[in-house]
C-alpha cells in the first residue's frame, strides 16, 4: 500500500511539472484545450488600437484565452482614449518608457497595436511568446507609421490587416502570421476606413491568439524586396500640385487627409486650405491646371488638373481666416482678383 502511495505521488508531481517540460507546440496545445491561459500586456495609444484593447478584456471578463492583461501607453499624450479605457475598466495601466525593462517576464505574450514606439530588444525577448503586431496594411506593403492614408492617396482597391511577429531595432518586418484583405472603395473617407481597419484588426488578433499554435507554425517571412513604405504625414503631403495631378488624384488625397488634415495649395501670397472637395471625370478643355471658376447655379468653386479634369470645392479658408463656403470665398475674395490671376498654385 505504502509503494502504491509513493507512485501516486510521483504521478501526480510529475504532472504538475509536465507544462514547463513539453516543447513549444505541445505547451500550446495544452493552452488551447484550457489547461494554460495567456498574460498579456498590451501597447498601443489611439482609437486603432482601442478595439483590439477592448476584444481583448472581454475576453479576459469571460475567462477565455487571457488570464490577465496590463497596459502600456503613453500618459504624455492628450485625451488618451487607451488611458481612459483602462482607468473606467480598472486595467493596470504602465507609462512609457517603462520603468522596469524586464516586465515582460512577468507576461507570457506581448500585443502592440499602433504604438508608434521601437520595442527595445532585452523586452521582446522577455515574454515567453514573444510579442504581436496587428499592423493596417497587407504586408509588405505600407510598411509604416500611416498605411491607412497613403493606400487610399494611392487610390489603391484593396488593403488590410496583418498580424505579424515583433523584430527588434525596425517596424514592421517580421514574421507574418495571418492577413486579412479588406476592399476600398472608391469615395470611402479615411475614418471609416480606419474605423473599418481597426475593428477587423481587433478580431483577427483574437482568433489569432486563441489559435496561436497554428498561426506560429504557419508564419512566413516577409518577402522585403516587395516592400513599399508609408512614412509619417508631413505637410508637403498635403500640398496640392494642380499641374501634375489629375481630378481623381486631388480627390483621393482628399479623402486620405479628411479629418485629419486639409488640403493646401495658394492663391497668390496667401495660403489656401481645403476642407470639402469633389470631382467630375468630365473635362473642361477652358479650365487649365489650377485656374478657378465660380458656379453661380452650384455655388461652388470648380478647379483645374493635370488632364483638364476638374474638382469641385465646397469648403475653404484662406490667409489663415476662418472656414467658408465657396460663395462666400468667391464673394470676398475671387471677385476681387482680375480673371487672369485666379489661379491655385
Amino acid at each position: 500500500m505504502k509503494i502504491l502511495n509513493s507512485m501516486c505521488h510521483n504521478v501526480f508531481a510529475f504532472r504538475r511539472k509536465l507544462p514547463h517540460l513539453l516543447p513549444f507546440t505541445t505547451r500550446q496545445w495544452c493552452s488551447q484545450t484550457g489547461t494554460s491561459r495567456l498574460r498579456i500586456l498590451f501597447f498601443g495609444t489611439d482609437n486603432f488600437s482601442l478595439p483590439s484593447l477592448k476584444v481583448l478584456n472581454e475576453n479576459l471578463k469571460s475567462a477565455g484565452t487571457v488570464s490577465s492583461l496590463e497596459v502600456v501607453t503613453s500618459f504624455k499624450a492628450k485625451q488618451n482614449p487607451l488611458k481612459l479605457y483602462s482607468e473606467a475598466e480598472q486595467l493596470q495601466l504602465h507609462d512609457w518608457p517603462l520603468k522596469r525593462p524586464s516586465v515582460g517576464v512577468d507576461f507570457d505574450l506581448g500585443v502592440v497595436v499602433s504604438f508608434g514606439h521601437l520595442i527595445p530588444e532585452s523586452l521582446i525577448s522577455a515574454f515567453r511568446l514573444g510579442m504581436l503586431n496587428v499592423h493596417a496594411s497587407l504586408l509588405p506593403k505600407l510598411r509604416g507609421a500611416a498605411p491607412i492614408v497613403h493606400a487610399i492617396r494611392n487610390g489603391d482597391t484593396e488593403t488590410g490587416i496583418t498580424i505579424m511577429k515583433i523584430k527588434p531595432r525596425h517596424f514592421d518586418i517580421g514574421e507574418i502570421l495571418t492577413q486579412r484583405r479588406v476592399p476600398i472603395s472608391e469615395h470611402i473617407l479615411m475614418p471609416e476606413l480606419h474605423s473599418q481597419l481597426a475593428d477587423i484588426g481587433a478580431s483577427t488578433l483574437l482568433h489569432c491568439i486563441e489559435n496561436l499554435d497554428r498561426y506560429y507554425s504557419k508564419s512566413k517571412v516577409q518577402n522585403s524586396p516587395d516592400a513599399t513604405y508609408a512614412p509619417k504625414i508631413e505637410a508637403k503631403f498635403c500640398e496640392v500640385r494642380w499641374a501634375e495631378m489629375t481630378a481623381k488624384q486631388v480627390y483621393d488625397l482628399y479623402r486620405s487627409l479628411y479629418s485629419y488634415k486639409p488640403l493646401i495649395t495658394r492663391l497668390g501670397k496667401d495660403p489656401v486650405k481645403i476642407f470639402r472637395l469633389s470631382y467630375s471625370s468630365e473635362r473642361d478643355s477652358e479650365l487649365q491646371a489650377g485656374f478657378i471658376r465660380y458656379c453661380r447655379k452650384t455655388k461652388r468653386l470648380r478647379v483645374g488638373c493635370q488632364d483638364r479634369s476638374t474638382v469641385v470645392i465646397e469648403q475653404l479658408s484662406i490667409g489663415g481666416k476662418k472656414v467658408m463656403s465657396a460663395q462666400e470665398f468667391s464673394n470676398g475674395f475671387l471677385s476681387k482678383i482680375e480673371p487672369p490671376d485666379r489661379v491655385f498654385r
